[in-house]
């Protein structure tokens, strides 16, 4: 089950350096995309201060708009060093002879390439969009980013991990036909972080929180477009309030998080099922209380089985995990873990549907591991998602399509398919009123 793995928050930059070169050399606003374990774009502002040193943010646009400084950092003949000792990470890198790129590695664990070209007004990927807090609960506020437009309402919701500045660069293809908007849910980026209590971050609640800013907004019958964990709000809405959304679009986000199906499964919903059920049996009346109990555990016994015999073959076919130097944890790992313990079991929606698959996922960011266990692999993943494909498939009003070899993020790896299939099931939308 695919859940937007986080990453740790990456690079960002800064105090002064005296430097070899002059600052306007290097001064402006830089960006590069980071590629595993999948593509995460930063972008580097750097300017000289009144002393003609060095100074600079990094802004990890996908994540969060958060500034964060790093700890030491030096310019030498050309060559940017920096450290950042919160996540332990490095860049090492060279500016070009004619100042337009700075060529380099990331290390955080495994050294990644990370290539920072310089950026004009018109290649920013900073958005130019409005951006506001709204309001959705006491002392819990959402950023909410409007990227324009004049038709009917579009909301983009982000995976685990990232904000919605993820759809930076995907959103605005929608624009003027639609109103795009972007939420980063709670716990992330500029939106309010309250502290976990067992209930705040749940499925439901976090659906709320997408119907309340629809409500701030006026948004009437807006259309849901979520990635990965995004899922379970899509479904929490679809489920409960199907008439206040006109359709709902899963990328790469449709698993048992946000449609469950006993043909798929998920082990840690049948396990709090099954954790369910036994308590009302040791909390039961003798009699039908405990018989109810009983054969309701029946069923889940074999279902966590399976559940945890497929979960087994994948993890004998992983290479063992390396030892990684202790770190830092991102500061919205808590919301993270809260969001997964969060998880619901949705069986019925039923606004209309579009839920795009990467199947099987792009085998590429797999470890490296003897080619008869990667097809083993490969076949376990496309067996899943093709489960999941096939829940997706009984509900009343939806569409499926599956890209095979696809990234877990298909909206940058088959970018132009997904904005069609989008843009085609959106057509079918108005031209049936919805």
């Amino acid at each position: 089950m695919l859940r937007c793995r986080f990453a740790l928050p990456l690079l960002l930059v800064l105090p002064s350096a005296t430097l070899n070169l002059h600052a306007q050399d290097i001064a402006g606003q830089w960006q590069g995309t980071i590629q595993s374990p999948h593509p995460l774009r930063v972008v580097l502002k750097v300017s000289p201060d009144s002393a003609g040193k060095l100074q600079a943010y990094l802004v990890s646009i996908d994540q969060s708009p958060d500034h964060i400084p790093v700890t030491t950092i030096s310019m030498t003949h050309g060559e940017l060093v920096f450290s950042i000792a919160m996540i332990q990470g490095t860049y090492h890198g060279k500016l070009s002879d004619d100042g337009s790129r700075i060529d380099g590695t990331w290390t955080q664990g495994s050294p990644l390439p990370l290539q920072f070209q310089r950026a004009t007004e018109e290649t920013s990927w900073l958005t130019k969009s409005t951006i506001r807090s709204i309001a959705v609960g006491p002392g819990v506020s959402l950023e909410v980013i409007d990227w324009g437009g004049s038709g009917p309402p579009l909301i983009f919701l982000a995976g685990l991990g990232n904000t919605a500045h993820i759809f930076d660069n995907f959103a605005p293809k929608f624009v003027p036909e639609y109103h795009a908007y972007g939420i980063t849910r709670r716990g992330f980026g500029a939106s309010s972080s309250p502290v976990p209590n067992g209930s705040n971050y749940n499925a439901d609640q976090l659906g709320d929180d997408v119907l309340k800013v629809m409500d701030a907004l006026g948004l009437k019958k807006p259309v849901l477009i979520g990635h990965s964990i995004a899922g379970e709000e899509l479904s929490s809405i679809g489920s409960r309030f199907p008439d206040k959304v006109a359709g709902l679009i899963y990328l790469d986000a449709g698993y048992a998080y946000a449609l469950y199906s006993p043909d798929s499964g998920d082990s840690r919903l049948d396990a709090e099922e099954l954790q369910s059920d036994l308590n009302a049996f040791l909390s039961g009346r003798l009699g039908a209380d405990q018989k109810q109990s009983m054969d309701k555990m029946l069923t889940a016994l074999p279902q966590l089985q399976k559940d945890l015999e497929e979960e087994q073959k994948r993890a004998e076919l992983l290479p063992p995990p390396p030892t990684a130097p202790t770190r830092a944890e991102p500061p919205f790992a808590d919301a993270a873990a809260a969001i997964i313990r969060g998880e619901r079991m949705y069986t019925n929606v039923q606004a209309p549907v579009l839920a795009i698959f990467a199947d099987p996922h792009n085998p590429a960011h797999l470890p490296p591991m003897p080619g008869d266990k990667k097809s083993q692999f490969i076949a376990l993943d496309k067996a899943k998602s093709d489960a999941q494909a096939n829940a997706f498939k009984q509900l009343k009003s939806a569409k499926v399509v599956l890209l095979p070899n696809a990234d877990h993020f298909v909206f940058f790896s088959n970018e132009q398919e997904v904005e069609k299939d989008i843009k085609d099931f959106l057509s079918t939308l108005k031209a049936e009123g919805n």
